[in-house]
């Protein structure tokens, strides 16, 4: 393991590799793994590194906070596709769009790769019982995993989690707690009980493991753009970790000599949950430096969420800092969507490539889709939109979405009608 240290995202202090919190014991603030790239790159040459025996995202174990690739899941996590999306990009005006969509993971969700090394870390520690809150795709993600291995699992949602996801929890096997609240309360919740108890805290924007497993998603992007880093990476964002993920893994291998530059991290959020998005512009507003050395005063106002893109729902984000540092350091944009641009992303995304996201994955495209509009990207940039779950997820937004069926008599005339109407 080439671990060299944890420093935190807000006050910048170190600790050692052989540090087993959570946070930083000085600020509280969120950690985030460093490595030895000298000791990294010195054990094999660089296009060996990553062995082709495997093909899931434990083939990056050198670059993973791990002893060994046994304590992975049996489930393959990764690679996923990443899509050239002509059509699509044609009708923003975009010659160079990429989907990369996670849809095809175990449990269908980008959330797949966090759950995957902490239960990796878990196995590694020897945790009885690991848990987490969600509001649905984390927590389904972990029971997924932890059923592979026959890990207990608890998982705390809030009550109006999508029935969908809450079904994937259950067949999985995991204890399930319902919190009267939102992802919020259901998060304050299981930090407490699980320091109560000494159970693994999976929870996203708090165990530093999150976002090394969400990283990966990087390497597997450039690996399949063969190292040439994409010009942008639209991210869906709520509380942070996925975007913050993203950076982490385009700063590690520019770290290492992999890419020769990193791409803008650009932040795509629901105009109800725009917390990260209001702070970057507040801080650009007030002519801070986008490069800071000190974050250790900046503070994320949370908001009251509201949008049906429950992924990215969330009052408080719980990587925040980590998030605005990811867009303000790569030169990101960071846009905010209305629930309406979010359905008609889902119906766009689905007939003009193929692919059926879910509301916060479609916010991504959402997202971009505002970026062209206002000439914040260029037409000819090449750019990955991050789709982070399926559209099974929450077939009922889907459907609302797409609107009803065509009825008709059950006669041939009636249907040939109905079809001439619609120009068939």
């Amino acid at each position: 393991m080439h671990v060299s240290g944890y420093s935190c995202t807000q006050c910048q202090r170190v600790q050692g590799a052989d540090y087993t919190g959570y946070v930083c014991p000085d600020c509280g603030g969120n950690l985030d793994i460093t490595y030895d790239y000298e000791s990294i790159l010195k054990d094999r040459p660089r296009d060996l590194l990553f062995p082709s025996e495997r093909s899931d995202i434990f083939r990056f174990l050198p670059f993973l906070p791990l002893e060994q690739a046994t304590s992975a899941p049996p489930l393959p996590v990764g690679p996923t596709p990443l899509y050239p999306a002509k059509r699509l990009g044609e009708a923003a005006g975009l010659s160079a769009v990429f989907l990369k969509d996670e849809s095809g993971n175990p449990s269908h969700s980008f959330k797949d790769r966090a759950s995957a090394v902490v239960l990796a870390r878990a196995r590694e520690t020897g945790a009885q019982v690991v848990a987490g809150a969600s509001t649905g795709n984390a927590g389904s993600s972990m029971a997924c995993m932890a059923a592979a291995v026959g890990l207990p699992c608890v998982i705390f949602i809030p009550e109006k989690a999508p029935p969908a996801k809450v079904a994937q929890l259950l067949v999985y096997g995991a204890h399930v707690m319902a919190v009267r609240g939102t992802y919020d309360d259901a998060f304050d919740l299981c930090a407490r009980v699980c320091e109560e108890k000494g159970w693994l805290n999976r929870n996203t924007g708090f165990n530093p493991f999150t976002r090394e497993g969400k990283k990966t998603c990087s390497f597997e992007i450039c690996e399949q753009l063969k190292w040439d880093a994409p010009d942008r990476v639209v991210v869906p964002t709520g509380d942070g970790n996925i975007i913050s993920g993203i950076w982490k893994g385009m700063r590690d291998l520019h770290a290492a000599g992999f890419i020769s530059r990193p791409p803008r991290i650009d932040c795509a959020q629901a105009e109800g949950s725009s917390a990260i998005t209001r702070t970057v512009r507040r801080l650009r507003d007030a002519d801070t430096s986008d490069r800071r050395e000190d974050w250790s005063d900046v503070r994320i106002e949370p908001v009251r969420a509201n949008t049906l893109a429950d992924s990215i729902s969330v009052d408080q984000p719980r990587d925040g800092i980590a998030a605005v540092r990811a867009v303000m350091e790569s030169d990101g944009a960071a846009v905010t969507v209305s629930d309406t641009e979010i359905l008609e992303a889902i119906i766009e995304l689905a007939r003009l490539s193929g692919v059926f996201a879910e509301p916060s994955a479609a916010t991504a495209w959402a997202g971009l889709r505002k970026m062209a509009r206002e000439k914040t990207v260029a037409q000819d940039e090449r750019i990955v939109c991050l789709i982070t779950g399926s559209g099974l997820k929450d077939v009922a937004t889907a459907r609302q979405a797409a609107g009803e069926p065509a009825t008709v008599d059950p006669d041939t005339d009636a249907a040939l009608t109905a079809l001439e109407r619609k120009g068939l």
